[in-house]
Formats: C-alpha cells, sequence, structure tokens
C-alpha cells in the first residue's frame, strides 16, 4: 500500500511542484522529472489538448496542468502500468487542486492514456 513517504510518490510530488513553479517562473530548480517533462512539453500539451479540448492550456487551472504533464509523461514512458500513473495522478488532484480536480484529472486521464496506447500501437 502506498503511503505519504514512498520515495515513488514524493518524487512525483516534487516534480509536480517545480512544474507548478514552471508554469510563473520558467524554472524548475534541480528537479530533474521536472526539466525531463519540460524538454517534452510541446508534445505533452498537444496530448492534453486532445484529451480536455474544451480547456485551452491557458485556461486550466496551473496546479492540474502540472498534475497532467507529469502523468502524461509517464504514461509515455511506461514507468509503470496506467493505472498506477492514473490513480496517483488523482491523488495529487485530491491533496493540491481544486475540488473539481481528481474528477478533471482522471477524466482527462482516461482519454490520454487511451491516445497514447493507440500512438505507442501504430
Amino acid at each position: 500500500m502506498k503511503t505519504p513517504l514512498d520515495p515513488r510518490h514524493l518524487r512525483r510530488e516534487s516534480a509536480v511542484k517545480a512544474l507548478f513553479q514552471y508554469t510563473y517562473s520558467q524554472s524548475v530548480g534541480e528537479d530533474q522529472l521536472a526539466q525531463q517533462i519540460i524538454n517534452h512539453q510541446e508534445q505533452i500539451d498537444q496530448i492534453i489538448l486532445q484529451s480536455a479540448p474544451e480547456w485551452p492550456i491557458s485556461k486550466l487551472n496551473r496546479i492540474d496542468l502540472a498534475i497532467l504533464r507529469l502523468a502524461i509523461y509517464e504514461l509515455q514512458t511506461a514507468a509503470q502500468p496506467p493505472k498506477v500513473i492514473i490513480d496517483e495522478a488523482i491523488e495529487l488532484a485530491k491533496s493540491y487542486g481544486a475540488e473539481s480536480s481528481a474528477r478533471f484529472i482522471n477524466g482527462a486521464l482516461g482519454t490520454a492514456s487511451q491516445l497514447i496506447a493507440s500512438q505507442q500501437s501504430s
């Protein structure tokens, strides 16, 4: 069972904080995972646009955007099974996002995981 002190959870939490910071300062500090995500941001943001077309990037809650970028990067790199990645993103949204963030993240990542799977299989 995952705990708040799980190293993977702490790494994700740190990356989300750095990605959130990036939306304001264009700097992720020393966080290597966040830097890898920023290096692929254009491709990740295209998946976000396809997964939540009613929400342009500029209108997304910044913490939701950070969580989506992390989760989509992890889905693309297949670091863990999609269900684990999505569940972790939902937990981060519950901790840091608005009241509706968890539902939004769940829906967007459900669509994103299907898009990524179809891209990887073709």
